[in-house]
């Protein structure tokens, strides 16, 4: 019960923080995540996921990055496998159905690799506020690494980092160049 109070408070807290960043003529064009839109939760007409994979459950993001160093401080990165990105829906947390699969391998690889640990990166495409992508791209990092906890793998071994929009897979500023922008990425690393 206690936990289901703390949801609820943070859900609207960051409700409140998201329509705060909404576009203003101020900025000169430049509004809330991924352009001006939706906010952080699921848009009318977006897909959603019936796992529940949304901002409702990514918690308290503060312990995101769980570990007192970056694994890439004491860790080699992997070479002999990569991961496809997570792709987001227009300034969206939510994991639609169709990349559950994605995230559900690299669970599997690390259960398997009990010496292999991942840094997840969330990224946004160009349009939004640097500071709101920022806050975007981490979001997405949680949500996906909230998933793998979900999923078995230990919290110690997951780590995320926000790009915003400062690593775009694609150049571009067209809807295609975006949509391959809002993403989730894996780095996996050996102990």
């Amino acid at each position: 019960m206690k936990f289901s109070m703390m949801m609820a408070v943070f859900a609207v807290a960051l409700s409140f923080a998201v329509s705060g960043c909404k576009y203003s003529s101020l900025n000169n064009g430049k509004g809330a995540g991924d352009g001006a839109g939706a906010g952080l939760g699921a848009a009318e007409g977006a897909e959603v996921s019936t796992t529940g994979l949304d901002e409702a459950q990514a918690g308290d993001l503060s312990d995101a990055g769980v570990g007192d160093r970056p694994f890439e401080e004491y860790c080699t990165r992997c070479t002999d496998v990569e991961f496809a990105p997570v792709y987001f829906g227009f300034d969206s947390t939510v994991v639609p159905q169709g990349e559950i699969g994605k995230i559900d391998a690299v669970a599997q690889h690390l259960a398997d690799n009990a010496n292999r640990v991942v840094v997840v990166e969330g990224n946004c495409d160009e349009r939004g506020s640097n500071e709101y992508n920022m806050a975007l791209g981490e979001n997405r990092a949680g949500i996906i690494r909230n998933y793998l906890v979900q999923s078995g793998i230990d919290a110690s071994r997951i780590q995320t980092r926000s790009y915003g929009e400062e690593k775009p897979a694609v150049d571009g500023h067209d809807e295609g160049a975006w949509a391959m922008n809002r993403r989730g990425d894996f780095a996996i690393f050996q102990k």
